[in-house]
């Protein structure tokens, strides 16, 4: 359970570095485009793939720290133990669900691979690479979701979101 726990917070990190990386590549495309007038035929492309991956790869780790959302306004008002099987029964959905996107995921992305898709682009890189961030990010999102529901037996939790009502 730890291993799983540790690859989702290391998925987590690199999707930060991702998501920064974001940043840099739309700020480097405007002072490109708008300063410079020399647009370039990547930073787009490149952005969009580190906002793809970093937000999938961050989902695992978001779980363990209860940073998805959920509307408790009906939930924080049962006793505790009905509160308990409502966060049991939630992360079955999640676990559920994630399998599900991250069989589907992958039969798209294998697919893409072996044919040999491009994004048809000025850049025209193979679409596996974006689609290949669907089973990895549900993948690890469906063993964090296992080791949640494992973990929810020992534990006080009752709630799977942050408490910002």
């Amino acid at each position: 359970m730890k291993v799983v726990t540790s690859l989702s917070h290391l998925a987590c990190t690199i999707g930060a570095v991702l998501l920064a990386a974001t940043g840099v590549l739309l700020t480097y495309e405007v002072i490109a485009r708008y300063f410079f007038i020399r647009p370039t035929i990547w930073a787009a492309e490149l952005s969009q793939l580190c906002l793809i991956w970093g937000c999938l790869l961050a989902m695992a780790h978001l779980l363990t720290l209860r940073r998805h959302i959920t509307v408790n306004a009906v939930t924080a008002l049962l006793p505790r133990m009905a509160q308990r099987v409502c966060a049991a029964i939630a992360l079955i959905v999640v676990v559920v669900f994630s399998a599900i996107v991250t069989y589907w995921g992958y039969d798209i992305f294998h697919d893409s691979f072996v044919r040999g898709r491009t994004t048809g682009s000025l850049l025209n890189l193979p679409v596996w690479i974006a689609e290949a961030s669907v089973p990895v990010g549900f993948g690890l999102l469906a063993a964090q979701g296992l080791v949640e529901l494992i973990g929810l037996r020992g534990s006080d939790t009752t709630s799977l979101g942050a408490t910002h009502e």
